[in-house]
């Protein structure tokens, strides 16, 4: 464009414009024939300022201010109005700029656009930036999620955000001005006064256990975290950010509770015999005085199962539970021991009082029990074994309780003997089968089975337990829950375990080499097995020595094996060093506490199979089942549901986001030659 026509058109659209403005930059631009923005003239300032050109792009005139400038351009949409702001960098220093913007049409129907720019003073852009910033710093407290409360150095409340109204109850005109310590519980706020000193001198702090005043009165647990605002290396402020954690610890007390009681009669169970035990032996010890443990049976309870059914069963389970209640004096505990099965704990009872306390249990068993306006009628047997002189360990002490009550079932039921040594006799098959079981790995009849763990979301198969089989020449196929315990108590597991990681590790090479779908495989590890020193580097050399990917390796441990903090924790991070995943099996039926998940690395929880039995119909299965789950997601673990046999069951765990699942509605644990067929042949 000629200088002559740029001087007729400023003459028609911006000469008084430029002359009245000259305190600001004008630079006039307009599309060329590509589209692109050009610079057509601009006045003295705007050269200066720019170091620029007229006939330049406007990209090339303004630099990096170019794109907040077009993008406020964009923005009017051909529309006048008044000046806006924005910040950018000049000459490496950033800069704050008004910006207006005039357009005009012209005869031919080509438009030009006058940008005016005016450089703000420093102080003005610093107040409009500090303005910016403590913006965006309220917008970031009051839309926060959490509960905030923002009080100065004299602990007074300054401020609160809208979710302390929505969590609390109250508005910030109520808290206005009032001290933060008296929102809180009294027994903590000698901590909670340190607490807040710590972040007065520039620590940012968290603290548990506190509780803080709901507006209704009621005190709520609560976890705080501070942050302290410093101007000029200067705490002028705490932030303090509050969550509610009633829910969690209602969970926790739920999950405790359950873990202590057998959730059908809401007797003692097994754990807290163990808990409990450890109590009664020191002090009788002590004091040289006796613990009986009187071990009960139902006499064929399972004609009672069979007539009336698993859900009628269990009501003539609680009510039997209620009548046990009854009779038991005040200082004796009521266990659950198993399905029909109970035992009582008396301290300090003589043999004549402890077989009086028999007997009387036995009397009342001839009174009938009444379910749908039916009488039902059962007898009772018991087995009686007495700490210290039957026995000084809990295991010992049931072991022999339990086989005076299948002494009592043997010779007619319905009556009460004492642990005598020549009832030991009875369990001569055990001692056979031990012998059996030390050459079953020579003879070859060990084999490993695998069942797939499937994942309910999908139906994919990444993963499989391997679970240990024996068919034995004499007893046939023994199961897993008789010879398990047998080679633990005799030392055999050391060199069974051994020899199913080599075959678990073998078969992870033979797959990995012929590049099947990459699979983890589960490995059941017994407490005795895991305790020992060189089991970790036993570990390595396999893994080292087959040449297998560490985490297709799962070590699967159960709760007693959690029980020794220390050396479980140093075991465990060591696995986690190599790769190896770890999971915790049969959860919920052994020793383990919220403070071991919250401290091992455990990556899976496994739920036994007793919780998920019935959990279609059981609605305390299910709520077990699912605080288990909830419990397993917040701690950031996967959850594996074992036993599952019904698509109810399948569909219950998918809701509640259990992530896999295993039992006989998929598969049962089958041998090697299957696995291969069913999941790789035409996954390969």
């Amino acid at each position: 464009m000629g200088n002559a026509k740029i001087e007729e058109r400023l003459e028609k659209i911006i000469a008084s414009y430029i002359f009245d403005h000259s305190f600001k930059m004008s630079i006039l631009i307009e599309k060329n024939k590509q589209g692109v923005f050009e610079v057509c003239y601009a006045n003295s300032l705007a050269m200066h300022y720019f170091s620029g050109v007229a006939n330049q792009s406007a990209a090339s005139f303004f630099g990096g201010l170019w794109i907040p400038i077009n993008r406020k351009l964009q923005k009017r949409q051909n529309q006048s109005s008044c000046p806006a702001k924005i910040r950018a960098t000049h000459n490496e220093m950033s800069v704050m700029f008004e910006v207006g913007f005039q357009y005009h049409t012209e005869e031919h129907g080509g438009e030009v656009i006058i940008i005016e720019l005016h450089e703000r003073d420093d102080i003005a852009a610093e107040r409009e930036l500090q303005k910016e910033l403590q913006h965006k710093y309220n917008s970031i407290i009051d839309h926060n999620l959490d509960p905030i409360i923002t009080i100065d150095r004299n602990l007074k409340i300054i401020y609160a955000n809208r979710a302390v109204h929505l969590a609390f109850g109250y508005r910030f005109k109520e808290l206005s001005g009032r001290s933060i310590l008296n929102l809180f519980g009294e027994e903590k706020i000698a901590e909670f006064q340190l607490f807040l000193s710590r972040t007065l001198a520039g620590e940012s702090i968290e603290m548990e256990g506190a509780s803080f005043f709901h507006k209704r009165g009621r005190l709520l647990p609560m976890y705080l975290k501070t942050i302290p605002v410093l101007v000029d290396n200067e705490v002028k402020e705490i932030q303090l950010i509050l969550r509610d954690t009633s829910v969690h610890q209602e969970n926790n007390e739920k999950l405790l509770y359950l873990s202590y009681h057998d959730q059908l009669t809401g007797l003692w169970n097994r754990r807290a015999m163990k808990e409990h035990f450890k109590e009664d032996s020191h002090y009788a010890l002590k004091s040289d005085k006796r613990v009986s443990f009187i071990h009960l049976g139902l006499d064929r309870f399972k004609l009672i199962n069979d007539s009336i059914g698993h859900n009628g069963a269990d009501e003539i389970l609680k009510m039997v539970a209620e009548r046990l209640k009854v009779i038991c004096p005040a200082t004796a505990r009521l266990y659950r021991n198993g399905s029909d099965e109970f035992i009582v704990s008396l301290q300090n009872h003589s043999v004549p009082k402890t077989e009086e306390f028999a007997q009387r249990l036995l009397n009342d068993f001839g009174k009938p029990f009444y379910y749908n306006h039916q009488e039902y009628f059962m007898s009772a047997s018991i087995g009686i074994a007495v700490y210290p002189e039957d026995g000084k360990t809990l295991e010992d002490l049931l072991r022999k309780s339990e086989q005076a009550l299948v002494f009592v079932k043997d010779r007619g039921r319905s009556h009460y003997r004492f642990f005598q040594e020549e009832m030991n006799m009875s369990f001569t098959d055990e001692a056979l089968m031990e012998s059996h079981l030390r050459r079953a790995i020579e003879l070859n009849e060990l084999t490993v089975h695998y069942q797939p763990q499937v994942d309910l979301k999908t139906g994919y198969i990444s993963s499989f337990e391997a679970l240990l089989r024996w068919n034995n020449g004499k007893f046939g196929f023994v199961s897993p829950a008789q010879f398990i315990p047998i080679a633990e108590e005799s030392g055999l597991i050391h060199g069974i375990g051994d020899w199913v990681l080599d075959q678990v590790c073998s078969q992870l090479k033979e797959w990995q080499d012929k590049q099947f779908k990459p699979v983890r495989i589960a490995v059941n590890i017994s407490p005795k097995q895991f305790s020992m020193e060189d089991f970790v580097d036993k570990l390595k050399k396999k893994i080292s020595g087959y040449g297998i990917v560490p985490s297709s390796l799962e070590v699967e441990i159960t709760e007693g094996a959690l029980t020794k903090m220390d050396e479980t924790l140093t075991t465990l991070n060591e696995l986690k060093k190599i790769g190896i995943f770890i999971s915790v099996d049969d959860f919920g039926t052994g020793y383990s506490s919220l403070s071991y998940l919250k401290q091992y690395p455990i990556d899976i929880i496994k739920i036994d199979r007793s919780f998920i039995k019935d959990i279609e119909i059981d609605v305390k299965n299910e709520a077990i089942a699912k605080t288990i789950i909830n419990l397993a997601h917040n701690l950031g673990m996967e959850v594996i549901a074992e036993g599952v046999e019904k698509d109810l069951q399948a569909t219950i765990l998918l809701e509640a986001k259990c992530q896999k699942a295993q039992g006989f509605l998929y598969s049962k644990a089958i041998p090697v030659e299957e696995i291969v067929e069913k999941y790789f042949k035409n996954n390969a």
